[in-house]
């Protein structure tokens, strides 16, 4: 018996319109698009210079590390709200190894990457151990964080907030060159040189070379990409926020992968760079990263109730935050508008993500 194509769904093909309606990332590379317009018509032109690009894509970077981790425990079906606080308890570990105890980096880095993923551990156990709400274990999480970041920075730095010293700890440090200042600063010095980027007038490049929290995040963000797209761990991820029931009787290691996720070190990673970047550490460091990356990675499609997003989608996520952040001050608009900002887009992102997925599922 001949089976009808055309009826078939099995068999029949998907039209390249609603294929991408599908793709999570959708709405955030949209946004993109709508911001950059609306920056091209308001801004001064020398946001979208070399050096523009680079002021706003600096602080894009290291929100999106944290954002493109904070998609993929969301995909998960969990939150982790403490990431901002987390920032900041990191930066302390980093900045007593290094300084007080003077740590190569060697041993300072692993060792506050460690220490950052036993306490997501220790979170991801609470959590699936008493089966509260990932939101409320993390939310006192982020208290507990703030709190022992505070006690540490004044036990550490004899009763101040901030330690510093950092950057005089690393000095000479063959991987703080790794972590922090620009990459590619001779290709930037060759391209000055022939005319191809501006330059002062005595030859050298306005834009010294690409700051590394960008290659980081970038790397960060094709590497989470490929783990959820093209691994057995990437579908583990997907089946356990779309259904946990349904994956641990299909044999997926429910607890490991989210226990696992919540073990992502990428707060650890933001604390290490922007650490050796400033030379020192302080309480206030992360504070509410932890709602930012949560809309940066809304924004790039996740959904609340897990099993659907996209490492990619975050990305593009937190450009939107980078530009809007930057590109304010390039304009005569009160930069106080970012907070309407930040509650709009979370409810336009919902509203379409939510709205794109019924149409192109049939659910209501």
């Amino acid at each position: 018996m001949q089976i009808d194509a055309q009826r078939d769904e099995r068999i029949k093909k998907e039209s390249l319109p609603a294929r991408l309606m599908r793709r999570p990332e959708l709405g955030a590379i949209g946004g993109v698009i709508l911001v950059t317009v609306f920056f091209l018509i308001t801004a001064d032109g020398a946001m979208f210079t070399l050096s523009g690009v680079m002021n706003f894509m600096t602080p894009a970077a290291q929100l999106g590390i944290l954002a493109i981790a904070a998609s993929m425990l969301m995909i998960g079906g969990e939150f982790d709200l403490s990431i901002g606080s987390m920032v900041a308890f990191s930066g302390l570990v980093f900045g007593a190894l290094v300084v007080n105890l003077g740590l190569p980096l060697i041993l300072a880095i692993p060792l506050t990457m460690a220490f950052a993923a036993a306490i997501g551990g220790v979170n991801g156990a609470i959590v699936l151990r008493t089966r509260l709400p990932s939101f409320i274990v993390t939310l006192a999480s982020l208290f507990i964080l703030r709190g022992l970041s505070l006690v540490g920075l004044k036990f550490f730095s004899g009763g101040s907030t901030q330690l510093r010293g950092v950057r005089e700890a690393v000095s000479g440090d063959f991987l703080a060159t790794v972590f922090s200042g620009d990459a590619f600063g001779g290709l930037f010095v060759w391209l000055a040189r022939h005319g191809v980027i501006d330059s002062f007038d005595n030859g050298m490049p306005k834009v010294p070379g690409i700051p590394v929290e960008i290659l980081w995040f970038i790397a960060f963000a094709l590497i989470a990409t490929y783990v959820l797209l093209r691994t057995s761990a990437g579908n583990w991820i997907f089946a356990t926020g779309g259904n946990s029931n349904a994956a641990q009787n299909s044999g997926v290691p429910v607890r490991r992968v989210k226990i696992s996720l919540f073990m992502l070190t990428a707060a650890a990673l933001v604390a290490i760079i922007t650490v050796i970047d400033a030379g020192s550490t302080d309480a206030r460091r992360g504070f509410q990263k932890e709602f930012e990356a949560i809309i940066a990675a809304v924004i790039g499609g996740c959904l609340l109730t897990g099993g659907y997003g996209s490492a990619i989608g975050a990305f593009f996520g937190a450009i939107i935050f980078g530009m809007v952040t930057i590109g304010l001050t390039y304009t005569r608009l009160d930069q106080d508008w970012f907070q309407v900002f930040l509650g709009g887009m979370l409810l336009l992102a919902v509203v379409f993500n939510n709205f794109i997925r019924q149409r192109v599922t049939g659910e209501r």
